[in-house]
C-alpha cells in the first residue's frame, strides 16, 4: 500500500502547478534573488533556471515540487495585483527596440514617485547597494518601468537622456543600470552587443572637461552573460591575460570590421571604430570571471548581483570617473579627463580650428632627469651597467615612510605605557597633492643654483648638517635615518630644510651643487584633488561619517561604517586606490615578459608619465607627516625646544614607528584621544593631527599592548605595518 502513496505522491508532483513563465521571473527579481542562488537551492545548472522562466522547458521532479513551493511563497509576498494596482506604472509604449523594465524592490521599499523618463544620474545621489547583499531588508529606489525613447547619436554626452555611465549584463539578457533601471539587451554576440549598445542602450558620461571627450559606455560582464556571448570561463593565457587571435569572439569583432585596442581582449577590453565626423564608436567590456574587479580596490563587488554591481561602479563612475582598466589606470585617467593636454583655438592666418594645448595641463610626453628616472629607462642604461646599483647622489629617492625608533631610544616613561595606539591620515597622497606646484615641462639641468621653493625639480644638496632629536625620524629619507653628504631631493624636500633651518635658528645652509628644474609650472593635480576629495567625502556621508562631528562620534562611527552599507564601503576602498594607484601610474615601470632592459615601453609615450610629479607627491606626504609629528612633539613637551638644535624634551609625545600614512603612539589609554594634545579649551592643538573626515586628517587605525609593539621593534618588525591586527 505505501508502494501506492508514493506512486500518488510523485504523480501529484510531477503535475505540480506552476505560473506563466514570466511571473516565475518577476517573482524571483522581486525577492531580489538571481538565477544562480535560485539553481544553488534547487541543485540544478544556473541554465536550467534559464530555461525554466523563459518556458523552453518545464521543471520535472524532484525539483518542480520544490521550485513550485518556492514560487508560491514568493507570490504571498509579492501579489501580481500590486502591478496591476498601479504600483508599477505601465510601459508608455510598446513593440519599441530597446525595453525596459523595473528592479523590483523588497518589501521594505516605499512606492516612487519620480517622473516617467528616462533616469540619469549625474550627481553623488544612489541608491543603498546594501540591498544586494540583505534582499529582505532592501532599500533600492522603488520599482520603475520606462521605456527609453530614440536619442541623438551624442546621447552619452548629454545627461538628461542618458541610462547611467555603465551596465551589468547578466545571462539572461537584463542590462542592469545605475538607478534602479533594469534594460533587455537581445544582442547574443559581442558585435551585436557593440552595435547595440551605441544605437540603443542609451549609456556614457558628459566629459569632466570642457576640451575633454565624454566617457564611453561600459558594459560589464557577469559570469553568466559571458558564457551567453561565448567568452570562456578563465583565461588560458595567464601572463597575456588575453584571448588568442584565433578564438572565435575576437574572429566575431574582425569580421564585423570593429578593433580592439593593443591589450587585446582580456579582463578589461576596449572594442572600437575609428572616430568619423567627430563621433566616438567605441565600447568598453569589463569581464568579471576574469578578475577585472581587484578584490584589493574593489571588496568582494563581484560577488553582488548584478544590481548591486551597478549601483557600486555606477556610484564610482558618477563621482571620480567610468572605470576603465585597474583603479591605478582609472586615477591616471581621471586627471587626463580633468586636464586634457589641448583645446581647440582658432589659427589667426587661416582661420582654421587647430589644435593647442590647454594651459596648466601636460601636453606631451617628456623624458626625465636621469636622476629621476628608474633604472630600465635608456636615459640610465646608457650611463650606468645593469649591475650597478645608483647612491643617493645618483638617483632621486622620494619614498614613503618606513621607519622605526631604535628601542634603546625608548624613555623611561613610554616603558610605563600600556597601549600602542597608530593613527592613520586620511588619502595622505591626495592631501599632499593639494596647491601642489608641479612640473610642466622637461628638466633643465643647472649648476650650483640658488634654491627657490617655487621652482619645481630635484636637487643635489647636502643636508646632512640639519641635527634632530635621535628619537625623531629624520624627514629626508623614506627610512628616517640622518642623510651622509649630498643627496637629491625633490622641491617640497629641501624646502622643508629651509623651514627647519629658519624656524629654529640651525646653524647650516641650503646650497644645492646642481639641480634638474622646470621653468613652467602649475597646479597640474589641483583638480584631480578637487574631484577625489569630494568623492571621498560624499561617500564616508554615505558611511554615516560627516564633518562637523565630535571626535567621540566621529571614533565611535569609524568603528561600524564599512558595515554600514557595504556597497559604499567598496565604492570608498576604490576611491582609496584610485588616489594610490594613480600617483603610482606616473612613473610606470615595464611589464610583459618580452620587455628588454634600457629599451623604451608603451607608457614612456604618456603625457603623464612624470616620475618627478609622483616624487614631488610623495615627498609632500612625508614632510606634511613629519611637521605634524613634531608639532605634536612640541604640543605636549613642558619646555620649549632650544634654539640651534631641534632637541625635545623626554616627555614630549614622539611616535615609536611611522609607515606611510601611519603613526604609532604610546599610551595610558587605547585611544586616539589619550595620545593626541589638545589646548585648554579642548580643541586639537595647532598643527598637530587632528581627528576627522577630511584628506589629512587622522582616524583610529587600532590599538595593541605597549609589549606587543616593543618585542615587534626588538624583532626588527614595523608595529605600525600590523596595527590593525592583521598582516595586511
Amino acid at each position: 500500500m505505501s508502494e501506492l502513496f508514493d506512486a500518488i505522491d510523485a504523480l501529484i508532483a510531477s503535475a505540480s502547478p506552476l505560473p506563466p513563465p514570466a511571473e516565475r521571473e518577476r517573482l524571483r527579481k522581486a525577492h531580489g534573488l538571481t538565477q544562480d542562488q535560485v539553481a544553488k537551492a534547487l541543485r540544478v545548472r544556473r541554465p536550467t533556471v534559464v530555461s525554466w522562466e523563459s518556458g523552453k522547458t518545464e521543471p520535472r521532479p524532484p525539483q518542480r515540487e520544490a521550485y513550485a513551493r518556492l514560487l508560491e511563497k514568493l507570490a504571498e509576498l509579492y501579489p501580481a495585483d500590486a502591478v496591476v494596482a498601479g504600483q508599477v506604472p505601465p510601459p508608455e509604449t510598446a513593440g519599441t527596440a530597446t525595453e525596459s523594465r523595473p528592479l523590483p524592490a523588497g518589501p521594505a521599499a516605499e512606492p516612487d514617485t519620480t517622473p516617467q523618463s528616462v533616469p540619469a544620474p549625474t550627481t553623488g545621489a544612489r541608491p543603498d547597494s546594501s540591498a544586494s547583499i540583505t534582499p529582505p531588508m532592501s532599500r533600492r529606489p522603488a520599482v520603475r518601468r520606462v521605456t527609453p525613447k530614440p536619442v541623438p547619436a551624442r546621447a552619452a554626452a548629454d545627461p538628461g537622456c542618458a541610462n547611467g555611465p555603465l551596465g551589468v549584463l547578466d545571462g539572461d539578457g537584463s542590462l542592469y543600470c545605475l538607478g534602479g533601471l533594469v534594460v533587455d539587451c537581445p544582442a547574443r554576440t559581442i558585435p551585436e552587443l557593440v552595435d547595440w549598445t551605441l544605437a540603443d542602450a542609451h549609456l556614457g558620461a558628459p566629459r569632466l572637461h570642457p576640451s575633454g571627450k565624454d566617457a564611453d559606455p561600459l558594459i560589464v560582464l557577469t559570469s553568466a552573460a559571458a558564457e551567453r556571448l561565448g567568452l570562456p570561463e578563465r583565461l588560458e593565457d595567464r601572463r597575456g591575460l588575453r584571448l588568442p587571435e584565433n578564438h572565435k569572439v575576437v574572429k566575431q569583432i574582425t569580421r564585423a570590421k570593429w578593433k580592439l585596442t593593443r591589450r587585446g581582449f582580456g579582463p578589461w577590453a576596449r572594442i572600437y571604430r575609428p572616430a568619423s565626423g567627430g563621433h566616438r564608436q567605441c565600447v568598453q567590456f569589463a569581464v568579471l570571471p576574469w578578475g577585472a574587479l581587484d578584490a584589493r580596490s574593489w571588496g568582494h563587488t563581484d560577488q553582488m548581483d548584478p544590481a548591486g554591481i551597478a549601483d557600486v561602479l555606477g556610484t564610482y563612475a558618477t563621482r571620480v570617473i567610468t572605470p576603465c582598466g585597474s583603479t591605478a589606470v582609472s586615477g591616471l585617467e581621471t586627471m587626463t579627463a580633468l586636464r586634457p593636454p589641448t583645446r581647440a583655438v582658432r589659427n589667426e592666418d587661416t582661420d582654421a580650428w587647430v589644435s593647442g594645448p590647454v594651459p596648466g595641463s601636460l601636453t606631451g610626453p617628456v623624458d626625465p632627469a636621469p636622476v629621476e628616472a628608474p633604472d630600465e629607462h635608456p636615459i640610465v642604461a646608457a650611463l650606468y651597467p645593469r649591475t650597478h646599483q645608483r647612491t643617493t647622489g645618483e638617483v632621486l629617492d622620494e619614498e614613503a615612510y618606513e621607519w622605526t625608533r631604535d628601542p634603546q631610544l625608548l624613555t623611561d616613561t613610554e616603558c610605563t605605557r600600556t597601549f600602542a595606539v597608530g593613527i592613520d591620515v586620511n588619502t595622505a597622497f591626495l592631501a599632499a597633492a593639494n596647491r601642489l606646484v608641479v612640473g610642466l615641462c622637461a628638466p633643465v639641468h643647472v649648476t650650483a643654483p640658488v634654491f627657490d621653493k617655487k621652482t619645481p625639480g630635484s636637487w643635489l644638496v647636502d643636508l646632512s648638517g640639519i641635527e634632530l632629536d635621535p628619537r625623531l625620524p629624520s624627514p629626508f629619507t623614506p627610512h628616517g635615518t640622518r642623510p651622509e653628504g649630498p643627496a637629491w631631493y625633490a622641491t617640497p624636500t629641501v624646502a622643508y630644510a629651509a623651514e627647519l633651518i629658519d624656524t629654529y635658528k640651525l646653524p647650516v645652509a641650503i646650497r644645492p651643487l646642481e639641480g634638474w628644474i622646470r621653468t613652467e609650472s602649475g597646479a597640474y593635480l589641483d583638480p584631480w584633488y578637487k574631484r577625489l576629495a569630494e568623492a571621498y567625502k560624499q561617500t564616508m556621508g554615505d558611511l554615516g561619517i560627516v564633518p562637523g562631528m565630535t571626535e567621540t562620534e566621529f571614533l565611535a562611527a569609524m568603528m561600524t561604517h564599512k558595515q554600514t552599507d557595504p556597497g559604499m564601503a567598496a565604492v570608498l576602498s576604490a576611491i582609496k586606490s584610485t588616489v594610490k594607484g594613480g600617483i603610482g601610474k606616473l612613473r610606470e615601470r615595464p611589464q610583459g615578459t618580452g620587455y628588454k632592459f634600457g629599451e623604451r615601453w608603451p607608457a614612456l609615450e604618456r603625457s603623464t608619465w612624470r616620475p618627478d610629479i609622483r616624487a614631488a607627491v610623495i615627498s609632500a606626504a612625508r614632510i606634511n607627516m613629519h611637521r605634524k609629528v613634531v608639532k605634536t612633539a612640541l604640543a605636549t613637551q613642558t619646555a620649549p625646544a632650544p634654539a640651534g638644535h631641534l632637541m625635545l624634551g623626554e616627555d614630549a609625545l614622539l611616535p615609536i614607528a611611522l609607515l606611510s600614512d601611519c603613526a604609532v603612539y604610546l599610551s595610558d589609554g587605547p585611544s586616539p584621544l589619550d595620545v593626541l594634545p589638545h589646548t585648554a579649551d579642548g580643541k586639537p592643538a595647532p598643527g598637530t593631527f587632528r581627528l576627522g573626515v577630511s584628506p589629512g586628517m587622522v582616524k583610529h587605525e587600532g590599538t595593541r599592548e605597549m609589549l606587543w609593539a616593543v618585542q615587534m621593534l626588538d624583532e626588527g618588525h614595523n608595529p605600525a605595518r600590523h596595527m590593525k591586527g592583521t598582516d595586511v
